[in-house]
């Protein structure tokens, strides 16, 4: 199982302006950082655009970074995503947002 986010702009037809996919195996570190429903539920937090994910993301990353051994833990014991690519994942996906503060969101679970 995995997650996919898409970022989706109107510039001249609809655009897909960013995609990427994830293990769910990182949903429990990223529910340790905060960031869980931002990331695979956003419309539970009536999250509909990438410029209202910018705050959280950048929260969530924050707390990633500041206490790397303390998410290590949560590393999946099957070897399927770490620490590190969650942290590649939201460090990516907040510059994207930045980058298209218009755009939609889309997230498949």
């Amino acid at each position: 199982m995995s997650l996919d986010v898409y970022l989706n702009a109107v510039r001249n037809i609809p655009t897909t302006v960013y995609s990427r996919n994830i293990t769910h195996n990182l949903n429990k570190m990223a529910e340790a950082a905060g960031i869980y429903k931002e990331l695979w539920r956003p419309e539970e937090l009536n999250i509909t655009t990438a410029q209202a994910l910018i705050d959280p993301l950048t929260a969530g990353l924050a707390r990633l970074k500041n206490d790397p051994d303390y998410f290590r833990q949560f590393n999946p014991a099957n070897g399927w995503g770490n620490y590190e690519g969650l942290v590649k994942f939201v460090d990516e996906y907040l510059d994207a947002c930045i980058a298209n503060p218009d755009a939609t969101i889309e997230a498949c679970r």
